[in-house]
């Protein structure tokens, strides 16, 4: 009933229009009865047509908008196709699903809700377009979940050939997990400050001798960005640290702190925690990754091979 009150309302409205005024709406395309009209497109492209004018300066924009315009189409005819998959099933997504949902992205991204409404406005579109192409999306991974990626299997002869195909992905470098006290050098400063650097350094190195918490010190004097945990900056890669001071960490064992170093930046003690060697990470270690790697490209597959079985039997008329 709702479908055909929405296409007579739009063909109602059309007929009232003068033949000599400019149209304002009208309705271009159709999917098994349910319609989709020349505003809910410009509305939808607005944003990427935006964009594409700020950012493209090419000859063929004009081409670049309307092929652009046409995928928009196509997206707002699936996703029809998807609610309409959605709705045979029963299958419906929450507001208080869809929130969550934007409330964990904006977790995740360390953004607040006034960072994206910010974002929003700059892209000319609003909370409400984003939050229905959250909904859109959740209803989508819903469905797919359910109609594609439980007969999705992977076997271990899939594993073991990605990991023989990708090995370059997995040779891991030697490492070192280091924890450091580091003292910079102020900006300009003259040997008097590094003579009184250097002694302030050399305490705190024998108060590390006499025993004291490295992870105290650190977190007391050091002005390095990992000062608050301990001075532990993680695992540390060959080639990504000052040469001097990589030098003494990987020439250390396990669990055994250097002298006071020199540096460009400043004065460092360090103290080695983990090694790593080099060599090529075990298929064990990397099987989960890969079997997420290989479903993800098996779900794109099939979800397209999926949208293209519904379209077939699906009544489509575009009039655009």
């Amino acid at each position: 009933m709702l479908k055909i009150l929405k296409y007579l309302m739009v063909v109602w409205i059309s007929l009232l229009i003068p033949a000599h005024a400019e149209i304002i709406d009208r309705i271009i395309a159709v999917v098994n009865g349910d319609v989709i009209t020349l505003t809910e497109l410009n509305n939808a492209h607005e944003p990427y047509r935006k964009k594409i004018d700020e950012s493209y300066k090419g000859a063929d924009k004009e081409k670049i908008i309307a092929g652009n315009r046409q995928l928009m189409l196509e997206k707002l005819i699936d996703n029809i196709l998807i609610a309409q998959e959605a709705k045979k099933t029963g299958m419906i997504i929450k507001d208080d699903e869809v929130m969550g949902t934007i409330n964990e992205v904006l977790s995740r991204r360390k953004y607040t809700m006034d960072d994206l409404l910010r974002d929003l406005a700059k892209e000319n579109s609003s909370f409400d377009a984003y939050k229905k192409d959250v909904k859109e999306h959740l209803l989508r991974m819903k469905l797919v979940r359910r109609e594609i990626k439980s007969k999705i299997t992977i076997s271990e002869e899939e594993i073991g050939e990605y990991y023989q195909n990708h090995r370059e992905a997995y040779e891991g470098k030697e490492a070192v997990r280091i924890k450091q006290i580091l003292l910079f050098f102020p900006r300009n400063s003259d040997e008097k400050t590094k003579i009184k650097l250097r002694a302030e350094m050399d305490s705190i190195l024998k108060r590390l001798e006499h025993g004291e918490s490295f992870d105290l010190l650190a977190s007391q004097y050091s002005q390095g960005p990992a000062a608050a945990s301990g001075g532990d900056i993680g695992f540390v890669e060959k080639g990504s640290m000052q040469p001097i001071v990589e030098s003494a960490a990987f020439s250390l064992n396990k669990d055994e702190v250097s002298g006071v170093i020199e540096s460009p930046l400043g004065f460092h003690i360090i103290k080695v925690i983990d090694k790593r060697g080099a060599g090529i990470k075990t298929i064990d270690s990397v099987r989960e990754e890969i079997k997420i790697k290989i479903e993800e490209e098996k779900l794109e597959k099939k979800y397209s091979e999926w949208i293209k079985e519904l379209r077939k039997k699906s009544l489509i008329e575009i009039k655009l």
